[in-house]
């Protein structure tokens, strides 16, 4: 191999890792029930044998406030006052640009509200829908920023196992019922392999935690160390991961934010240490702190996919695929990492200008997420 070599493949990882997006954290999560025509008709609202479908979908008040100005009263936060004032807005801005069908036809909505709970806004609606699979598009994402989706469970008088996936590049899709719940829908996750999948892709759509593992694995020094380095960050996420997806630990959308910037700062502490420091005994021991916080990151993307009962296979499922990923991850940097180290030169310039970057780069997603 040549000299350039390792640079070149230094430098693609780190504009690979430059053109991804951070935490798509910003998430809508949506139930959608059809009840059948005999249950149906033990509801009041509904006349005799007409297919009806109820829809709750939750968001924090931030994201309403991104559709239509939801604090009528202008004091700075939403009440239960203003959602009951901007009821029209609501049916506007909302449930009209998310047109259900069903069938290839639309679905008439007949009545919606909106509660205020403790850490979230929830929107309900009930839609009359001809027979048919059931689609809806999502086009409130078009208005919303970049990164924002739709998390959708859905049931046929009963829950669908999984969830289904809408974003600004696909903001179309069907609503399975649970004879299409094993299918190949696109975006489902159905069984552990769905969930171990999941996190593969997460870890690698995750920028931000790969720039933390790059951070630590810059100066990680011999593969022993470097696998007491890995072992240290798996078993601090693996903790909080599971303490959150099993409700021990509550993460609210402010809390989640906070997480947010608390990993963006891990990130500036560890690209620091790099520039700044000749030795890194302590690394282990800082890796498996900053691992604690990036559990809370992995969990609060995970809270959104709706695990239902499946909370133990999603949990490990998901927890494997994020170390699957992980381990991919460093089995292709430490090789590069230590033909670099090879060459004292090269290695202290390689370590000087990626920690620089992963400086930068967290500096910005710092005052991003604090500033929400």
């Amino acid at each position: 191999m040549t000299r350039a070599s390792p640079r070149v493949v230094l430098a693609a990882l780190l504009l690979a890792a430059g053109a991804a997006s951070a935490h798509d954290a910003d998430i809508l999560y949506s139930q959608v029930r059809r009840v059948t025509p005999d249950a149906a008709r033990a509801s009041p609202e509904a006349p005799p044998e007409a297919p009806e479908v109820r829809q709750v979908l939750t968001l924090t008040a931030g994201t309403l406030g991104l559709l239509l100005p939801a604090d009528a009263d202008g004091d700075g936060s939403v009440s239960q006052a203003d959602l009951d004032a901007r009821r029209a807005a609501l049916e506007v801005g909302v449930w009209d640009a998310m047109p259900l069908t069903a069938g290839g036809q639309p679905c008439t909505r007949t009545a919606h509200s909106a509660l205020l709970r403790q850490t979230y806004v929830e929107l309900s609606a009930t839609f009359h829908c001809p027979p048919g699979p059931l689609r809806q598009t999502y086009t409130v994402l078009s208005v919303l920023p970049a990164g924002y989706r739709v998390i959708l469970g859905s049931s046929l008088d009963g829950e669908v196992p999984g969830a289904i996936f809408a974003d600004a590049a696909q903001p179309s899709v069907a609503i399975a019922g649970p004879a299409e719940a094993g299918g190949e829908g696109a975006g489902a996750v159905s069984g552990f392999g769905g969930w171990v999948s999941l996190g593969v892709r997460h870890i690698f759509a995750g920028v931000d935690h790969l720039a933390f593992l790059l951070a630590v694995l810059l100066v990680g020094g011999g593969l022993r160390r470097v696998l007491l380095l890995v072992t240290s960050f798996t078993v601090a996420h693996s903790l909080t991961l599971g303490a959150t997806a099993l409700g021990w630990v509550v993460l609210d959308g402010e809390r989640a934010r906070w997480v947010e910037a608390a990993i963006a700062a891990s990130i500036i502490y560890v690209a620091v240490e790099n520039l700044v420091l000749r030795e890194h005994r302590h690394r282990v021991l800082i890796t498996f702190l900053f691992g604690l916080v990036h559990g809370f990151g992995f969990a609060s993307v995970l809270a959104g996919y709706g695990l239902g009962d499946s909370v133990v296979t999603g949990l490990l499922g998901f927890n494997l695929g994020v170390e699957l990923g992980q381990a991919v991850v460093v089995a292709v940097l430490l090789p590069v990492l230590r033909m670099v180290r090879r060459r004292p030169a090269l290695h202290l310039r390689t370590v000087r200008v990626l920690s620089v970057c992963i400086l930068a780069a967290g500096g910005y997603w710092m005052i991003e997420r604090a500033l929400g």
